[in-house]
């Protein structure tokens, strides 16, 4: 879409949403439906894409992107028609006899910004709840997935309502083009820095923001950890997608006691999840570009590799690395890592582990090994974060139940079932009086006697 076309695309949505078309739950659910239709018959599509940005295997493209999408539309057609009724609220004494309730309803048109790391989950599950509230939508992929872009933009107009969906692709001059005109609501999944561009222009409209932002999330393992099990599922959240995961563990704080058995149990595991040499597993994704490779790789200088640590700059590929207790003021410690570089922490005990984690921005992610109940209920009421995981990584995010989102610097506002459509979703306060009973107590001229009712009417 050319620049000067944003607008008018725009418009023509806020125009299609004034005619109350979407508002209606039977609409509603024929997109959905298409959408989840969409998923279906692309999916070659759609994997072949994800292969060429990330090289990412099927397995993973099913399980995080596609799949996730099917089982996040069939959860939300099944609730739909509950989460939009009216909720019923108590009615004061005062105001009896009367209800109270509140209506949800939908905001208008929304621009969702997506991730490249999960560039068709992330742009296509926010819209599958701005669909359920039924609003209308923009989508604007990540341009550093680009084939996975090009295909969203390809099928999206080929499935939904061409009306009250449009995909804008493009680089920063098309984003900035769309974030100066007036949405009702606008999604970004991505980084701190573009969060607060995305901000800044919404607050020239006024409008609500949700943003998905990331951070440095930790691992905590106790003594208690069940070691081999642990081992398994920190590898597999931590190097899924090559470890460019905004809830990847990005760093693991272990108990000294138990470090060196979970440092070798890390090692087995990685290698019996991709072999003795990951760049020849067909499992194993690249990192999406060469700026993010030149990043990425930099963090490894001067730092105490125990594990990996091979490069390949042509073909982007890091080895699945381990790091002993890096320093704390290095650009690892500092930064995000979203790649596959794990730093391992030996700690003299929780307290330290939570002093460390405090000492940090508030994390998108938090995951504590362990079973101790007095640990766990120190670091629950002792530490912040969007999300929890006690005893495995990331598998919060397949309760389309459990809200997902951020706190602090690592995001704000929620998404994922219910908490999705009440995103994209106004709820409207009402309250209905009968004509019956009308007293006087609370009209003028006021006397004590009515002010002692009033008192006791409250």
């Amino acid at each position: 879409m050319q620049i000067d076309a944003i607008a008018p695309a725009v418009q023509t949505l806020q125009q299609y949403f004034a005619t109350g078309k979407t508002k209606s739950i039977a609409w509603r659910i024929e997109q959905l439906e298409q959408v989840k239709k969409m998923a279906s018959e692309q999916e070659q599509a759609i994997m072949q894409a994800l292969k060429k940005d990330l090289s990412k295997c099927t397995s993973e493209s099913w399980i995080s992107e596609i799949g996730f999408v099917i089982s996040d539309v069939e959860h939300t057609i099944k609730k739909l028609r509950k989460w939009a009724k009216p909720r019923k609220v108590s009615t004061p004494l005062l105001a009896q006899p009367g209800k109270s309730y509140q209506m949800p309803e939908p905001l208008g048109t929304v621009l969702i910004i997506g991730a490249w790391n999960y560039p068709f989950q992330l742009v296509v599950s926010p819209m599958v709840a701005a669909i359920a509230a039924g609003n209308c939508v923009v989508l604007k992929p990540s341009e550093l997935a680009s084939e996975t872009s090009k295909i969203l933009a390809e099928i999206v107009p080929n499935y939904l309502d061409q009306e009250a969906f449009t995909v804008v692709e493009g680089d920063i001059p098309e984003t900035t083009e769309l974030l100066k005109q007036k949405f009702d609501h606008i999604m970004y999944t991505g980084g701190e820095a573009v969060g607060k561009i995305v901000m800044r222009a919404a607050a020239e409209h006024l409008t609500p923001v949700t943003l998905e932002l990331g951070g440095k999330s930790p691992c905590i393992v106790s003594d208690s950890a069940n070691i081999d099990v642990t081992a398994n599922r920190i590898v597999w959240s931590k190097w899924m997608n090559a470890g460019q995961t905004c809830v990847a563990p990005d760093y693991v704080l272990v108990d000294k006691k138990v470090s060196a058995q979970l440092i070798d149990k890390l090692k087995q595991k990685i290698t019996a999840f991709y072999g003795d040499d990951a760049k020849q597993s067909p499992d194993y994704g690249r990192i999406i570009n060469d700026r993010h490779y030149a990043r990425i790789s930099s963090y490894l200088d001067n730092q105490n590799v125990i594990f990996g640590g091979t490069l390949d700059e042509r073909e982007r590929y890091i080895e699945p690395t381990l790091l002993l207790n890096p320093d704390d003021a290095t650009p690892i410690m500092r930064d995000e890592i979203f790649g596959p570089l794990l730093p391992i922490i030996e700690v003299d005990d929780m307290e330290q582990a939570i002093t460390f984690v405090n000492k940090r921005s508030k994390p998108l992610a938090l995951y504590l090994f362990n079973k101790d109940q007095t640990i766990e209920d120190n670091v629950m009421h002792n530490t912040s974060a969007g999300n929890v995981c006690i005893n495995d990584g990331m598998m919060f995010m397949v309760n389309a139940d459990l809200p997902f989102g951020g706190v602090g610097n690592s995001g704000m506002g929620s998404y994922h079932g219910q908490a999705g459509f009440d995103t994209f979703s106004h709820l409207k306060t009402v309250m209905k009086r009968s004509y019956m009973m009308d007293l006087d107590v609370r009209y003028p001229p006021y006397s004590d006697k009515k002010l002692n009712m009033l008192k006791m009417l409250s």
